[in-house]
């Protein structure tokens, strides 16, 4: 009898293990595949700037995304990048290991392709220029900023990632590749033919000029924040100082960015004290980067800007300008406000994502709006050979100024 009720105790216990699981088979290990997605979605929850990740719920995105069949790395890479795009921030991208490998060159080296700096405009969704690199095919063939790419070689780029657009635009030196570009004011898309080229990214243009009154003006024109971007403006600053230079001017016009480290340590060149950025985390916790009293130089400074001016450049104007260092001239920026860091992925690809977001000393937050000049001045269509020339009319707007702070500075001088 009591064998009987044990065996019924056994049974009953058995049922309920069925009916409540709790006995189920254990869980399947992942996949390689999924590890990747896992590693993806884990970096982005722990970094990504929004903790409401765009008002999505992104654990069961995860959950839905992990579910799919995931046969092979193609299928892993379009799952997270389906992933990513619920957070409706084309910053945060997956960088492939081809990608990942050529963002780290346009950074530090040198690239082939036609030069452009480019970006997803959130309002539009389409593909926009920033600005075309200096000497670069696209510069010679006359492309401008906020031009719209609508068209790879005949492929929509509404088809094409960011990225996917930057690697169709590189390629090996002397092949032929056909951008179809709209602009503001043309009626009808225009086809440019361009050649690609080996491109470099020495990122400073500097010489000694003549200023107002004929005095001495040292003329420094940044066109990207690379990795040796400050040592090439703290030599140029030096060996300007070093001929007499008595004013600069510096120009960040379509200068698109690139590391924020850049951007904060050429403002320390120029600033003595002061705030240069404040940075805002997930939590809403301010940090900030200070100046180190280590400035080459306090001569009066004017900084030319336009619509190409964006990212780490507007970091720049705007420590300058708020700190009342120097005096915008020119066009409203860029108005790229979001700070992304690189992560590796295991297998070599990488995200960037954006954690977090920038505002300027006075608290000024230019994302989508851009900084508006001191002085405005709409620039005319001028050639690469005619910029710091009389066509070039913010060029000589900010000549003007400088000679009103000369016959300020005389003024005072002869009062005291």
């Amino acid at each position: 009898m009591h064998r009987r009720v044990f065996q019924m105790a056994i049974l009953f216990v058995l049922q309920v293990a069925l009916v409540f699981g709790s006995w189920a088979q254990p869980a399947m290990a992942l996949t390689d595949e999924q590890k990747l997605l896992n590693e993806a979605w884990r970096i982005v929850n722990r970094s990504y700037v929004d903790d409401t990740f765009n008002h999505k719920n992104w654990r069961s995105i995860r959950e839905k995304v992990v579910k799919a069949p995931l046969n092979d790395r193609p299928q892993t890479y379009t799952a997270i990048q389906e992933m990513l795009a619920n957070l409706d921030d084309p910053f945060t991208r997956l960088l492939k290991p081809e990608q990942y490998r050529s963002l780290q060159v346009n950074t530090s080296g040198e690239l082939t392709g036609v030069g452009l700096q480019i970006a997803i405009d959130p309002q539009t969704n389409t593909l926009t220029v920033i600005a075309p690199i200096t000497g670069s095919p696209a510069d010679r063939a006359g492309i401008q900023p906020l031009d719209r790419i609508l068209k790879i070689d005949g492929t929509p780029t509404s088809e094409l990632s960011l990225d996917e657009a930057a690697t169709k635009m590189r390629g090996r030196v002397g092949t032929p590749i056909t951008l179809t570009l709209g602009r503001a004011g043309r009626d009808s898309p225009e086809d440019i033919q361009l050649v690609r080229a080996r491109i470099s990214l020495n990122p400073v243009y500097a010489e000694l000029q003549s200023g107002p009154e004929n005095s001495p003006l040292g003329y420094i024109r940044l066109s990207q924040f690379s990795a040796n971007a400050t040592a090439e403006v703290a030599h140029a600053i030096d060996r300007l100082e070093k001929q007499g230079a008595a004013a600069y001017i510096l120009d960040l016009r379509n200068n698109p960015g690139g590391l924020l480290q850049a951007g904060i340590e050429i403002a320390r060149l120029w600033i003595d004290s002061g705030t240069i950025v404040y940075t805002v985390n997930r939590q809403g916790i301010l940090g900030s980067f200070e100046a180190s009293g280590q400035a080459l130089t306090g001569d009066p400074l004017i900084v030319l800007v336009n619509k190409g001016t964006a990212s780490a450049s507007e970091i720049l104007a705007g420590a300058l300008q708020d700190n009342g260092r120097a005096q915008l001239v020119g066009e409203k920026t860029f108005g790229k406000g979001l700070i992304q860091s690189l992560f590796d992925l295991s297998d070599g690809s990488g995200l960037a994502v954006t954690v977090a977001k920038y505002e300027t000393p006075n608290h000024t937050d230019i994302n989508k709006l851009g900084i508006a000049p001191d002085r405005v001045v709409p620039l005319e269509s001028i050639t690469r050979d005619q910029i710091g020339t009389e066509a070039d009319l913010q060029y000589q707007a900010a000549l003007q100024l400088l000679k009103q702070k000369t016959i300020m500075a005389s003024g005072m001088g002869q009062g005291a």
